[in-house]
């Protein structure tokens, strides 16, 4: 396991989460991730990649929601669990994030060369 690879999983233990509204992807688009969060996820076609960009969403967008949500890139767990970043429909955590998760997460972003999901 790489040292990204450890730093992922300890954000993602303290990243807080929060029920979404049923059948919603108002927060879902396209989004970077690094290679290290990349690499738990399915891997898709580049015509899938086309498609999804075509309506302005994440090749992991399915009918029923997120398709990879247990394995979601580090970003789409800051939605909603920051006032930076709230949930279009009022979702939230009982608590935000903590500053310093938040910050983390953000340096590990910026400290790693990000891809297109």
């Amino acid at each position: 396991m790489t040292c990204n690879s450890r730093k992922i999983d300890h954000l993602r233990q303290r990243i807080p989460s929060f029920a979404c509204v049923p059948g919603c992807h108002d927060c879902c688009g396209p989004v970077t991730a690094s290679s290290e969060e990349m690499s738990r996820l399915p891997v898709k076609t580049d015509a899938e990649h086309d498609a999804a960009l075509a309506e302005f969403n994440c090749v992991h967008l399915g009918p029923q929601g997120c398709t990879v949500y247990d394995e979601r890139p580090l970003i789409c767990r800051l939605f909603g669990t920051t006032p930076r970043m709230p949930c279009p429909n009022g979702q939230r955590p009982q608590e935000w994030i903590d500053e310093r998760v938040e910050n983390g997460v953000h340096q590990l972003i910026a400290s790693t060369r990000q891809v297109l999901v």
